[in-house]
């Protein structure tokens, strides 16, 4: 299964701005959220982007993508209907292809050589299915997350075969619902941000639209019902993931991205120098 198309929600009220904003990047180098996430995608392998904005964003992201602006196709999200309705505004960009989906507000930092885009990529080229990205959760944060319920596949290190798919449960939802043997208990498999997703996918989103009244529609639903109709895993990928959208958000994934990066002993020895210099003047007011 080749992957040569990307999807980048960021069409939410909430979340339009934040790909606007610019830290500083493993390289060194201060971009914008936009143009991390944009790299990310491509180091995937990804071809053709489509980034799904609200009406008159255009322009402001084409500003911020860097020398990648060329290669962004925009889709429009008319008005706010959810997550899942986001997705579905990509459906003829899509096609009957596969295709790798971030969301605007994550940023992710890997472990490994390979990016976390790659690694989730190369699963689900080799296992020719729908791939999401997860991340071991503890139970006092799933409420901000879709969370997966499954079991692993014997003998793949952090494979598992999804089963159920609930979006924010509640902590007593999920010790009934999304139990996930092996893992500690406590925790669970909370969405990455990042999914390789089927043609199957659309068709799901589709009828939610359909039936949902112009109410808000959930990416989570489909997700769920994906996994009754066909093959659908989630991957632990080697990394780790940032809510830029979250209180103090961007400040970590700042500094997330410095300390994996090639400023990490520079920014250690300020944040050194910060500490002692606030422990000293602690110190002389005692």
């Amino acid at each position: 299964m080749r992957i040569s198309k990307a999807v980048i929600t960021a069409a939410g009220p909430g979340q339009r701005n934040l790909p606007l904003q610019s830290l500083v990047d493993q390289d060194g180098v201060e971009k914008s959220v936009l143009r991390i996430l944009l790299e990310e995608v491509l180091r995937g392998g990804v071809e053709e982007i489509a980034i799904v904005v609200a009406p008159g964003d255009e322009a402001a992201y084409t500003r911020v993508a860097g020398d990648h602006a060329a290669r962004i196709r925009f889709l429009l999200q008319e008005e706010p209907r959810g997550y899942g309705h986001a997705v579905w505004c990509a459906r003829d960009f899509v096609g009957a292809d596969p295709f790798l989906h971030l969301v605007s507000d994550h940023l992710a930092v890997s472990r490994v050589a390979k990016s976390c885009a790659e690694q989730l990529v190369e699963v689900a080229a080799s296992e020719e299915c729908a791939v999401s990205a997860v991340q071991t959760t503890r139970e006092s944060l799933i409420g901000a997350y879709g969370v997966v319920g499954g079991r692993r596949l014997p003998g793949r290190q952090g494979l598992y075969r999804v089963d159920k798919v609930i979006e924010k449960p509640t902590p007593t939802e999920a010790e009934q619902q999304l139990h996930v043997p092996g893992l500690r208990t406590g925790h669970y498999l909370a969405f990455f941000g990042m999914h390789v997703l089927t043609p199957l996918v659309m068709e799901q989103l589709g009828r939610a639209v359909e039936t949902a009244d112009g109410s808000s529609v959930s990416l989570s639903g489909a997700l769920d019902e994906l996994a009754r109709r066909e093959q659908y895993l989630a991957f632990e990928v080697a990394g780790w993931r940032y809510d830029v959208g979250a209180r103090y958000g961007l400040l970590t994934a700042q500094m997330a991205l410095a300390l994996a990066g090639r400023d990490r002993d520079e920014v250690l020895a300020r944040l050194l120098e910060l500490l002692a210099s606030r422990e000293l003047g602690r110190q002389g007011h005692v």
